[in-house]
């Protein structure tokens, strides 16, 4: 039986380390598109300055 419990916990410990995994997966995931959206916004930031210089000076 001390056996069996064993091999219970060891299998247990095993699914424990997928699930770590999967939380780094997850936190790279959410990075990559954290920069995404960063390098989005920068790039429609400086356009939308460009225009609005741009009928600042047509008026």
């Amino acid at each position: 039986m001390k056996f069996y419990t064993q091999i219970l916990a060891r299998i247990n410990s095993l699914r424990d380390e997928e699930d770590g995994a999967t939380a780094v997966e997850y936190g790279l995931m959410v990075s990559l598109i954290a920069v995404v959206i960063i390098t989005a916004v920068a790039l429609i930031g400086t356009n939308l300055t460009t225009m609005f210089t741009g009928v600042a000076g047509k008026l």
